[in-house]
């Protein structure tokens, strides 16, 4: 439980939990949200992309 348990307000769709422990918003809740953060997020369909480095994991 923990710190996911802030997310239970968010619809299933919204976010998955990353293997790693991360919190991973999927484009459906950032296209709910209405803005880009210019976080660099991974489905972000605003298409903002931060400069970061490409991880074997990050597909």
């Amino acid at each position: 439980m923990g710190d996911f348990d802030q997310f239970k307000s968010l619809d299933p769709e919204d976010f998955y939990k990353h293997p790693d422990g991360f919190i991973i918003f999927t484009e459906k809740y950032h296209l709910k949200r209405g803005y880009c953060c210019k976080n660099g997020c991974k489905h972000c369909p605003y298409g903002f992309k931060k400069n970061r480095k490409i991880k074997k994991n990050d597909v």
